[in-house]
């Protein structure tokens, strides 16, 4: 199939690349080979952010009092924390689909990989490769985490974007 526009990444700089270029009447498509929104909104910034809120509200109701509420002693029920957490970032997900849509930008779910000539090959979830074309291929796979040599990510004390 061919396109005017490919976007590899499908993360804030991708998806909103895509849907411009349709905006400016390009046909365009999207390739991602985990979930729309990519790390950020999946793994990282916004999971960590609905994570922070849980903590800010909790320790809001430790001090409640000072703000002359009566409320009991507070409890952390951490399973439902992490589950909003995870519900926060699946709604965006789906509204960032939504917007793919709406805007008639094609998803194309699978491994991305560039190829000589303006092609792309994408290898999807049971492994078909198919070759898609296009006149613009924009890269945007965004960050990966990085161990530094002397800071290992344990698990414990450092955690890379995917642990829980």
């Amino acid at each position: 199939m061919n396109y005017d526009v490919i976007v590899i990444g499908s993360g804030p700089a991708g998806y909103v690349a895509a849907i411009r270029a349709a905006q400016l009447g390009l046909k365009s498509a999207v390739v991602e080979r985990e979930k729309l929104g990519g790390i950020c909104l999946n793994w990282g910034c916004i999971p960590t952010k609905a994570l922070l809120k849980s903590a800010q509200v909790f320790e809001y109701l430790k001090h409640a009092q000072d703000y002359g509420i009566k409320a009991g002693t507070p409890e952390a029920d951490v399973t439902a924390i992490v589950k909003r957490s995870r519900n926060v970032a699946e709604g965006m997900s789906k509204g960032v689909q939504f917007l793919l849509k709406k805007n008639k930008v094609d998803t194309i779910l699978g491994t991305g990989k560039l190829l000589k000539g303006k092609k792309v090959e994408v290898t999807d979830k049971e492994g078909k490769l198919t070759v898609y074309e296009a006149n613009h291929i924009i890269i945007a796979t965004g960050a990966r985490s990085r161990e530094l040599p002397n800071l290992k990510q344990d698990g414990k004390k450092i955690i890379g974007y995917r642990k829980r």
